[in-house]
């Protein structure tokens, strides 16, 4: 019944084909992969992106200037003792008596060196009723945050002995414990929880337990055999744990998608009453093809992360590309071994209070809601088109006015850390106390008399220019040439007049006292410089980014499905969609509409890498709906239906697969939404809400709206571009013997 012979060919259909024919060696040889990956990486081990390479620029020769000359920065602590009330001042003595115990304590633990008191730093705020007690951390200052427990309970020990003061420790390290403490199980249990809620919505998606486990089991796979290339790769390009929990987020949703796709669609040929063999090799030359050709599209899409120039976006690209591409060479050679393996098995574990979910053929196969839906839209194509590109368009609107700036510390955490409020209290009594720009002068002769007394000059220019308040220190160190600068910035937390001081520093104060000294490099780093130059950065790859993934995805689309028509309307859809995605970041985020109902505010601006890490993202992401639902629809072509016929066999058929894939991702990016950190919120409402959009309004309306304006031209190829090469893979696949009618009261499939 139905079991006509299926002409296939193509490299999806050839390699499920191979599989199906030698199971047991496809398993095998995946899972020889998988260890083989994970042995590998474990024994290469991980090398990651070190700070010095992070930017370039100014941030980058400054991070050289002291790699070369063997200057190892210490982590440096900050206590902050303050008069509450007002009332003492730092000359009295229960004030005195405070800092001379904070300085006993904290060089009691055997942790710290270079304790320096106010009195003898001159680190005393304007009013009088602030001062500052500093000193460095022992020992590697990558690691000082494992070390630095003793010194915070020594310096709440003070606080205990002296309630009248507020005493308070401030630094990298300390802020990295707190941090670790309050984020780290966080983060974990974020990535641990997507994988059951993954797993829940397959199986109500597929009302069976053996059906619902084989799109995780690859995901977790092929993540794993990723994790493994990771360790190899990364001693050529440096990773990081930012990128491997994209990869991680990237490597859930693709393999889910992908096994899902090819899963539904061998499903949905048995129930049409086709034998295993022939199912297998339909599903393997149609969702197969439309694997390869979405996750070379998404390869494609990461892979612009590589121009950017920065190593962290660099690690990230490269690590999604591999898990996608993983993803994608699992998804067409293990999982139709394991289709064949498995056969009438695939049913197993059915969950009984689900109902029967097994897909039935012809029209009772295709969503009631959709079909619904696709009546209207192929209807009126020119009013769906003109409400629905209006509606996103309305959504998109606030994106133009986007400003994206990386976020201070109470920005990121708002009031859930006390590190934030500690953070404000030093700012207020000392402007940009907390995070100074450091200026690393590097000279033939550091104590030569013109070297000293340009030193001498841009401690007061700095001062009298108003680019800082004071106190700016100076680190001699004289055996390597080079001398520390460390200027308090004038706006503190306020990132705008803080970047204002630090060009000041740089555009003017610089040029007229260092850089009249010959042969002396200083360029001015510090965490302000490194925000300013990784903005600057950014903002220059932006456009290189964009052109790269745009004109790629084109040219794949143009080679995929052989229509100039399809290849335009394809980027055009997908720009649209990461243009209402951006609309709605700025709204919540930065304006801080309706942020209540995901639990955050607004706090005026993005993040700076989001909006293309989003890009590229979702560029990529979107994808694997265009195609599948694109190939569906010309597959139904090439049969001989009309377009419009075509267009609602396509969007309704695919609708379920599509609908549970989106679920799966929109839960899982959710997921970080829920996080407390601020960029982590915007990075997981951002993506659930574009693939939202994507699944829904752009797959479900504009897309089928716009081919039925189109009609025929939808399949338009000039002739001058028939020569490219015919990347189409045509499969010769009939129609079903019979459509018998759905009975009475029969349920139909999501």
């Amino acid at each position: 019944m139905g079991n006509t012979e299926v002409r296939v060919r193509g490299l999806a259909a050839r390699a499920g084909g191979w599989s199906a024919r030698h199971r047991w060696a496809a398993v095998g040889i995946w899972v020889l992969f998988v260890v083989l990956a994970m042995g590998l990486g474990s024994a290469a081990g991980r090398t990651d992106v070190d700070e010095s390479d992070q930017l370039k620029g100014e941030t980058h020769t400054a991070a050289k200037i002291l790699d070369d000359a063997g200057i190892k920065e210490p982590a440096t602590e900050t206590v902050l003792i303050q008069s509450e009330d007002g009332a003492a001042r730092a000359t009295s003595g229960e004030f005195r008596a405070a800092v001379a115990d904070v300085v006993e304590a904290v060089g009691g633990t055997g942790k710290v060196t270079g304790v320096t008191s106010p009195y003898d730093t001159h680190t005393i705020s304007r009013d009088g009723r602030s001062a500052l007690v500093q000193f460095d951390l022992r020992g590697d200052a990558k690691t000082a945050a494992d070390r630095i427990e003793p010194v915070l309970d020594a310096v709440a020990g003070v606080q205990h002995d002296h309630g009248g003061l507020r005493i308070e420790e401030i630094g990298g390290a300390s802020m990295q414990k707190q941090y670790q403490d309050a984020f780290g199980d966080d983060f974990r249990q974020a990535e641990y929880s997507a994988v059951p809620v993954a797993l829940g919505i397959l199986l109500i998606a597929f009302g069976a337990l053996v059906a619902a486990l084989l799109p995780v089991a690859l995901a977790i796979t092929a993540i794993m055999a990723t994790m493994g290339l990771m360790g190899v790769v990364s001693h050529l390009q440096p990773m990081s744990d930012t990128a491997n929990s994209v990869m991680l987020l990237v490597g859930m949703a693709v393999g889910v998608d992908y096994c899902l796709f090819y899963l539904r669609r061998e499903r949905e040929e048995r129930a049409a009453g086709r034998d295993p063999g022939t199912a297998l090799r339909i599903a393997a030359a149609t969702s197969g093809r439309a694997v390869v050709v979405s996750g070379v599209t998404v390869c494609v899409a990461m892979a612009g992360m590589l121009f950017t120039g920065l190593a962290e976006f660099e690690a990230m690209g490269l690590a999604s590309l591999m898990v996608v591409a993983v993803a994608m060479v699992g998804s067409v050679t293990v999982l139709p071994a394991l289709l064949s393996l498995l056969g009438e098995r695939v049913e197993k574990g059915r969950l009984p209070f689900l109902g029967r979910r097994r897909p039935r053929r012809g029209p009772q196969a295709d969503s009631r809601f959709w079909t619904a839906v696709l009546r209207g839209v192929l209807a009126k194509p020119l009013v769906s088109v003109l409400v629905a590109a209006g509606a996103l368009l309305a959504i998109a609107a606030p994106a133009l006015g986007m400003k994206t700036q990386q976020l201070t510390l109470d920005q990121e955490f708002g009031d859930s850390l006390p590190m934030v409020q500690t953070y404000d209290h030093l700012n207020t009594a000392f402007p940009g106390g907390s995070e100074p720009a450091q200026v690393v002068v590097k000279a033939a002769d550091v104590d030569a008399p013109e070297v000293r007394r340009a030193l001498a000059a841009f401690r007061a220019e700095a001062v009298t220019s108003g680019a800082s308040r004071g106190p700016v220190g100076i680190k001699l160190y004289d055996a390597q040439n080079v001398a520390l600068v460390s200027v308090p910035l004038v706006g503190g937390s306020d990132m705008d007049r803080a970047t204002r001081s630090l060009q000041k520093l740089r555009d003017e104060v610089r040029p007229a006292t260092l850089g009249r000294v010959e042969g002396v490099q200083a360029p001015v780093t510090g965490q302000v410089a490194g925000n300013h130059d990784f903005n600057d950065q950014l903002m220059g790859s932006v456009l290189p980014v964009f052109a790269f993934v745009v004109v790629f995805a084109f040219l794949l689309m143009l080679l995929s499905f052989r229509s100039l028509t399809v290849a335009i309307t394809s980027i055009v859809l997908n720009l649209l969609s990461v243009a209402a995605a951006y609309g709605i970041l700025v709204a919540v985020f930065q304006h801080g509409w309706g942020a209540s109902l995901v639990g955050a505010e607004g706090v005026g601006a993005i993040v700076t890498w989001l909006p293309l890490f989003l890009f590229v993202i979702l560029f990529g992401l979107s994808m694997d709906y265009h195609v599948f639902v694109v190939s569906r629809i010309r597959e139904a072509r090439l049969r001989g239906r009309t377009t419009k016929e075509a267009i609602r066999h396509g969007v309704v058929t695919t609708a379920g697969v599509v609908t549970s894939a989106a679920v799966i991702m929109v839960a899982v990016f959710a997921i970080f939404g829920t996080l407390s950190m601020q960029s982590m919120k915007q990075m997981g409402v951002g993506l659930a809400a574009a693939v939202l959009i994507d699944a829904t309004v752009i797959r479900g309306v504009l897309l089928p709206a716009v081919m039925a304006l189109l009609g025929e031209r939808n399949w338009y190829l000039p002739k001058w571009l028939h020569r490219l090469p015919d990347l189409t893979h045509d499969e010769a696949v009939p129609e079903p013997a019979a459509r018998p009618v759905r009975e009475e009261g029969e349920r139909l499939p999501v």
